[in-house]
């Protein structure tokens, strides 16, 4: 498998959605994740990546994210470096050209995450068209391209064949900030392309931006899956093979907090507990990116029941990263 990397043709190319990379293209990288997780589980050497460094700059503070990254950089064989605005020249004003070019000279490859509405994703697009290295995102206001990667990978894992299974992804009641509406729109563009029928729920105030509401749309007809959005939270749960209850901010419709926070606080029994979770058929997951807010968006009942395959999710950051990265770099 590492032998047939550089022949993937993928070496040098930005992820930025996984819209921009074909199913086939997915497909190799879900493939070598695959490989890299068995190897590394049998205690296999997998440093593809020797003396190669990642910088990784953060305008936004992570967990699972940073740690997977550069974990997964390391186990490759390389370097990965934390940097973030406050300690860069960034703080003084440098714009993202000078930035781009200047870690270009240095290093293999430049992953940001940076999650400002209206600012992240311009800028992630902004270096990687000034960048001569590939430019990855770890998350901007638009895109989580790498959370829906490993959801996909769990799904694969637990299900075998993908096509028809049924996915819900609703909104849940967390009011204690306004989260990116990055992660749904992710998992309901990329989940589609691989045959799996989408139903997105959300309260009216919590719409995705539509023009990704539109384009989940043409990949469902493309795939011959479904994708459907409902303003009835059960509809999300019953008859599916997966869920994942995410809060996420009415951004779209407004961009005050104060009334972000008033909306959320609205819809209190939009949460994911046992109820909703029979809904589903039997062999139904939950799944969520973490942090959950325990007790808001989910009960522990459900989060640490036999049906959360939250910490197989999170784990599985790491592997599809390393794909990337080995693919990319």
């Amino acid at each position: 498998m590492y032998d047939r990397i550089e022949s993937a043709g993928l070496k040098g190319r930005d992820f930025l959605s996984t819209q921009d990379w074909s199913v086939d293209e997915l497909e190799t990288l879900f493939s070598l994740a695959a490989q890299l997780k068995a190897d590394r589980k049998a205690g296999l050497p997998t440093r593809i990546l020797e003396d190669k460094t990642l910088y990784m700059i953060f305008f936004d503070s992570s967990t699972r994210t940073r740690n997977s990254f550069e974990t997964g950089i390391t186990q490759l064989g390389g370097h990965g470096i934390y940097l973030s605005p406050d300690r860069m020249q960034i703080s003084h004003g440098e714009n993202a050209r000078d930035t781009a070019n200047v870690l270009s000279r240095y290093g293999e490859a430049i992953a940001i995450r940076h999650c400002a509405f209206g600012e992240g994703n311009a800028y992630l697009s902004e270096v990687a068209a000034h960048a001569s290295v590939p430019v990855l995102s770890m998350q901007c206001d638009v895109y989580h391209p790498c959370q829906i990667l490993a959801d996909y990978l769990t799904i694969r894992e637990k299900f075998g064949d993908t096509s028809g299974l049924k996915l819900g992804v609703a909104w849940t009641s967390a009011p204690n900030y306004v989260r990116p509406i990055s992660v749904p729109q992710s998992l309901i563009l990329m989940m589609p392309r691989f045959g799996i029928d989408v139903t997105l729920a959300y309260p009216p105030e919590f719409k995705l931006l539509p023009e990704i509401e539109a384009q989940a749309r043409l990949n469902a007809e493309q795939s011959g899956a479904r994708f459907e959005i409902t303003n009835r939270f059960e509809d999300a749960f019953e008859d599916a093979d997966v869920v994942i209850p995410k809060s996420w901010g009415p951004l779209v419709h407004t961009r005050d907090h104060d009334e972000g926070i008033r909306l959320i606080e609205a819809y209190p029994s939009w949460r994911c507990d046992a109820a909703h979770m029979a809904l589903g058929r039997d062999h139904m997951i939950y799944m969520h990116p973490l942090p959950a807010d325990r007790g808001r968006e989910v009960t522990d009942e459900v989060i640490d029941g036999p049906q959360s395959a939250v910490y197989d999710e999170a784990e599985n950051r790491l592997h599809v990263q390393k794909a990337l990265m080995a693919l990319t770099m």
